[in-house]
């Protein structure tokens, strides 16, 4: 499979991304296996964008998934678009190579294709994933993004200029902030991509509307809005796909709620992630190439946005790169 194709987007840097992507994230009372698992299941019904972070602690039974899938030729590695996160603690200049190479030696492989900024917020410095004082307050940093200091996105570009990654973006920052990297001095690489948030609920209009004017792709996570892991999420809020809108515009189709929510972000040019260990689920969330949505369809799920997040990222609201108090 040559990545160039119809269902890839090509990037601000020549690579090419796939437009529909798997995500291996899993609450810690799923045992790491099953994303192994999954993530061999979404290789076999077509997923090759593979969408990982170290934050997710499962990227050995992932990578250990992609490699049977090669060894069984069922993909190449170049088939494959692999993309991982440096996590929140690993964000001073001098932690950032070794954090990638981590990840690569728990995946067996020589590089990934994406190698994405977590959160424009950091934490203390150290292997602790979520560091926290004697009151169970995440402890954070504030390692920047702004221009004047420059050296923590340049570490990024070290990692592409040695081969560790393919190319590099960034994930949860909005518009101001990815001004700050577009505007920093001796840039040497833009973000190709800014994954954040994204569902009829949340639809990202404005940001998305920027990132276009500024060559950056937006990939949407959280597209079905169906995880519910109370360290990130309130468990207790309404799912996006029991809307009826949705519900009706999929009975017209034959389809799913979910295959019309991918749906709806693909005709937008937004690239999406779809999650799920369900091998049914995952093979739905595939078939979604098949179908279009009638301009009717586009304005009524428009009109369910109000703006809503599931993943506020309380922990960081003091931060001052906390990314949510902008409008977009």
């Amino acid at each position: 499979m040559d990545l160039n194709r119809i269902h890839s987007v090509r990037l601000n840097d020549g690579h090419f991304m796939p437009v529909l992507g798997f995500g291996t994230y899993a609450p810690k009372e799923i045992p790491k296996g099953k994303a192994g698992e999954a993530t061999k299941v979404a290789i076999d019904v077509g997923f090759h964008y593979i969408d990982a972070a170290y934050l997710y602690q499962n990227e050995e039974e992932v990578g250990k998934a992609i490699q049977e899938k090669i060894a069984d030729a069922t993909v190449k590695r170049e088939d494959i678009f692999y993309a991982t996160k440096l996590w929140n603690s690993f964000r001073q200049p001098e932690l950032v190579k070794p954090a990638l190479e981590r990840s690569l030696k728990k995946l067996q492989l020589d590089y990934v294709d994406l190698f994405i900024i977590h959160m424009p917020v950091s934490m203390k410095p150290g292997e602790e994933l979520l560091p926290k004082d004697a009151n169970g307050k995440i402890i954070l940093d504030t390692v920047g993004i702004r221009c004047r200091s420059p050296s923590h996105w340049a570490a990024l570009e070290k990692c592409k200029d040695a081969g560790l990654t393919k190319t590099t973006g960034v994930s949860n920052f909005n518009h101001k902030q990815l001004d700050m990297i577009l505007n920093k001095p001796g840039l040497k690489y833009k973000p190709v991509c800014n994954q954040v948030e994204c569902h009829p609920y949340l639809n990202q209009s404005k940001l998305l509307e920027f990132c276009k004017s500024k060559n950056i792709v937006l990939v949407a996570y959280s597209a079905l809005a169906s995880h519910r892991d109370s360290i990130w999420i309130n468990k207790d809020i309404l799912y996006v796909l029991e809307e009826p809108i949705l519900k009706d515009i999929a009975k017209k189709h034959n389809r799913t709620p979910g295959q019309v929510a991918l749906c709806y972000q693909l005709q937008q040019g937004v690239v999406v992630l779809a999650k799920s260990f369900n091998e049914k689920r995952i093979k739905e969330n595939f078939q979604v190439f098949d179908f279009q949505l009638t301009p009717e369809d586009m304005k009524a799920i428009d009109s369910l946005n109000r703006n809503f997040r599931y993943a506020t990222l309380e922990f960081a609201a003091d931060h001052p790169y906390y990314p949510y108090s902008e409008e977009y």
